[in-house]
């Protein structure tokens, strides 16, 4: 059984529990049958260390963009993405979007980001990867008006109700659950994961961030993607072999891996 980690941080990872040695990291993740794990760049300065760390890794394939909250002062050129894109490991642009937990809302500094990664992704055709937080409306609306339809891509680590899951899903987007999925507050997110097209479901952790229950309030890495699965699999009556099968193609196709 092959699971796909869609959306997690691999040069954020405590490699505590391994010795501090990322090649122990990955040998125990292929163990707990991690096939594939996009590793999703967040800022230009940490990812050439990030590219290099995972380069002897040929389940790893990475992002690259900036997050909206990062520093407004440091936003990135269409042609260093452009750039940096053409990267063959590169098989998404973000994570991007709109964060007006963090931010102003309309801070035209981020929606001017948000457009730009959208523009990059349309001139490589490679898909995007939306991060959203108390933003939906703007997030939607600036997809639908620059074209995004055009690569589509995934809105990661999905928390909003279920209209918003259709306007995404009708412009070509695929949606991805988290450990969020898992906590006990999240009965409406489970009542959402139970209506997603079966080939636009993606699973993530988010590692290290947002680890699923019985790992909540933990450190998270890859290996506990198989949690979000479990629940995924009740929610949809599926084992979690078909779970795992089913989001491991989905995260293949969408990146350009193959189905």
């Amino acid at each position: 059984m092959l699971l796909a980690d869609s959306h997690c941080h691999l040069d954020r990872i405590d490699l505590a529990p391994w010795r501090g040695e990322f090649d122990r990291f990955m040998t125990d993740a292929r163990a707990h049958g991690l096939g594939l794990m996009v590793c999703v760049g967040i800022d230009l300065e940490r990812y050439p260390a990030m590219r290099e760390l995972v380069e002897p890794y040929p389940e790893v394939v990475v992002s690259v963009g900036v997050h909206p909250n990062e520093d407004p002062e440091c936003s990135p050129t269409l042609e260093r993405l452009v750039e940096l894109g053409q990267d063959p490991r590169v098989v998404a642009i973000g994570e991007t979007g709109l964060d007006y937990y963090r931010t102003e809302p309309g801070a035209p500094w981020q929606h001017e980001r948000f457009r730009t990664h959208i523009e990059v992704a349309r001139t490589l055709g490679k898909p995007l990867i939306i991060h959203t937080r108390e933003a939906r409306e703007d997030t939607l609306r600036v997809l639908e008006e620059s074209g995004a339809r055009d690569v589509g891509g995934v809105m990661h680590c999905f928390v909003e109700d279920w209209a918003t899951a259709k306007r995404a899903l009708d412009i070509g987007f695929y949606i991805s659950f988290s450990g969020v999925l898992t906590y006990k507050s999240a009965e409406s997110l489970r009542e959402v994961a139970k209506q997603v097209p079966e080939d636009r479901l993606l699973i993530e952790t988010d590692a290290p961030y947002l680890a699923p229950v019985p790992h909540r309030g933990k450190p998270n890495v890859p290996q506990y993607v198989r949690h979000v699965a479990e629940t995924l699999a009740g929610l949809r009556g599926w084992t979690l072999e078909e779970t795992a099968a089913r989001t491991y193609a989905n995260a293949r196709r969408l990146f350009g891996l193959g189905g």
